[in-house]
């Protein structure tokens, strides 16, 4: 498995994101409060992190739901999975809505999310007068079936 190196400032109390197992995609990430935030149904808001990276060219960072906190509290990521550019140098924040019939309540340190890093290819455009086609061609939106 290879490894990048990501420059990284830190201004909150909380541990930097990590991988919590050997085979972990995604390293959780932590609210940065300065009081509890108290979350309604159906309510949304931007959680800070106290975090800014340097991505390097040709990366990008993902933010993606918890799944336990999905299942259990019904909180789960906006714009999913949410792009951070290579070019991005502003606080990483996370687009939490809850999604139960309960207030839900976000504390400093709580873990809201998780973050990948990918590898992005860049590309170009090449015009056409007509597409190859297959065995689907325009077939989509359940064009395969149920089965």
């Amino acid at each position: 498995m290879s490894s990048i190196e990501i420059r990284i400032i830190n201004t909150s109390s909380n541990s930097l994101p990590e991988y919590a197992t050997k085979g972990s995609s995604g390293m959780d990430i932590r609210a940065n409060l300065s009081e509890p935030i108290e979350l309604k149904p159906l309510e949304r808001i931007l959680v800070p992190t106290g975090l800014f990276m340097e991505i390097p060219i040709g990366y990008e960072a993902q933010i993606r739901p918890r799944s336990g906190l999905a299942i259990k509290q019904g909180l789960t990521c906006l714009n999913t999975p949410g792009t951070i550019d290579a070019d991005y140098r502003g606080e990483i924040k996370v687009i939490l809505i809850n999604l139960s019939n309960e207030t839900q309540v976000i504390h400093h340190g709580d873990r809201v999310a998780q973050m990948v890093i990918q590898k992005v290819e860049m590309i170009t455009w090449k015009l056409a007068e007509a597409l190859e086609e297959t065995e689907r061609s325009s077939g989509g939106f359940g064009h395969t079936g149920k089965h």
